[in-house]
């Protein structure tokens, strides 16, 4: 409570803050205003019955069941850029621009997979109101308006990216991880009124199981997030002139879920890519489109089917960006350059191999872990038989993560502050 009095006494923090909420709120009017002439009973009833588009919805902050300029959200930005960290596995140019350029580097990789999104965002919007005619959401609409509606679309992801990119210069959070945080904690109210009147004293028992789970997992997220594995590095003494470097013992950060949120991301746009194909092939036949739609809708109806697919991806995909991101034989060499060792393992090789065997097994409960939470709301639904009542795990995730990354950017900001206050 002191940090968050003491975070408003401060006039530079006050005002950041202050721009971080007025930017999400337009986000949020945005995520308001529709297209026109929607058949809203046809539009909730369609949503209903598709997990994977109400996954998207959650993403754009309830905009695509609104069917609103912002309909799409940040999704194309997020699937521009997987597309481009899976082009640098194969391009090693991007791989060097990404990962050794630095600062410059990875603006430069951003601005490409900004112009990446742009196109994706068109596709997908183009598709997807292809759908909506075809399912009497959107009776009526004609060519002209289609590709006018689908070019606001890709208007309103790209605004969002913008504002995505001024919140992050704020330093309280990442921009696109806040707006994803703000459309997810939008969609509280309308679940809460939802649960209360479907409330039936007959599920009683369901909904304190619900409520007992709920906290559980809250607290299962907290605490598998901020889980690492240390690893102990004594760092050699060296002797420059008269002064001596080094002798310090120190440790390497080793995090249970070294690949956050991302594995998620990864298996929901494969599951998509399914239905973004369907939605595309409406450019070439409605008819085909129409058909593959359904034939996907019916597949993902199943929990059972849909929850093992989904559990298997999460548990490929974590494996995958972790073998991406954590690199044992760059961090053996460059703890070989400062002169650090681990007590019993040789340098060099040696190093690199018990590395990659730590981040082997802690990756194993890490990529578990991550497939529970994203199959969750399907357990809940399987095992209290109440659609309503269910634990939005990947959500949870996600609000958890971005809560606890802004509450550490916050605290350094004010522990930086602390220490100009000595000068």
């Amino acid at each position: 409570m002191s940090k968050i009095i003491q975070l408003f006494k401060i006039k530079d923090l006050r005002k950041k803050i202050f721009i971080v909420l007025i930017w999400l709120i337009i986000f949020r009017i945005l995520a308001a205003i529709p297209i026109p002439d929607v058949d809203l009973s046809r539009l909730e009833n369609f949503f209903s019955n598709n997990q994977l588009l109400g996954f998207l919805n959650i993403f754009s902050g309830g905009g695509l069941s609104n069917l609103s300029i912002a309909m799409l959200g940040v999704a194309p930005y997020i699937t521009a850029t997987i597309i481009m960290q899976l082009l640098t596995m194969i391009f090693p140019k991007l791989k060097e621009m990404y990962y050794e350029e630095g600062a410059m580097g990875r603006a430069k990789f951003n601005r490409i997979s900004k112009y990446i999104t742009v196109p994706l965002g068109f596709l997908q919007a183009y598709g997807f109101l292809n759908i909506l005619i075809s399912q009497q959401v959107l009776p009526g609409l004609g060519t002209l308006a289609l590709l006018k509606n689908a070019l606001i679309i890709t208007g309103g992801s790209m605004i969002l990216v913008w504002i995505g990119d001024l919140i992050s210069e704020q330093k309280i959070g990442n921009g696109i991880s806040l707006i994803i945080f703000a459309g997810i904690v939008s969609s509280i109210p309308t679940a809460v009124q939802k649960l209360i009147t479907s409330f039936n004293t007959a599920d009683l028992i369901s909904y304190i199981t619900f409520a007992i789970l709920a906290v559980v997992v809250t607290a299962g997220v907290v605490f598998i997030n901020e889980g690492e594995r240390k690893v102990p590095i004594t760092y050699a003494k060296r002797v420059r002139g008269v002064k001596m470097f080094g002798g310090v013992s120190s440790y390497l950060p080793l995090k249970v879920n070294q690949a956050g949120v991302i594995p998620i991301i990864f298996a929901i746009s494969v599951l998509l890519f399914p239905q973004f194909i369907s939605q595309a092939s409406a450019i070439f036949s409605k008819d085909l489109s129409v058909k593959l739609s359904e034939t996907i809708n019916r597949l993902f109806a199943n929990d059972y089917i849909y929850a093992l697919i989904y559990f298997v991806l999460v548990v490929v995909f974590t494996y995958f960006y972790t073998s991406i991101t954590f690199d044992p034989k760059e961090i053996s060499k460059n703890m070989q350059r400062a002169g650090g060792f681990i007590l019993g393992i040789r340098p060099g090789e040696s190093t690199s191999m018990y590395l990659a065997r730590i981040i082997s097994r802690i990756t194993l409960w890490g990529a578990i872990f991550l497939g529970f939470i994203a199959i969750l709301p399907n357990i809940t639904r399987i095992a209290t038989g109440v659609s309503i009542v269910t634990i939005g795990g990947t959500s949870l995730l996600i609000v958890v993560s971005v809560a606890l990354e802004v509450l550490r950017q916050v605290n350094s900001q004010l522990i930086m502050r602390e220490y100009e206050g000595f000068e």
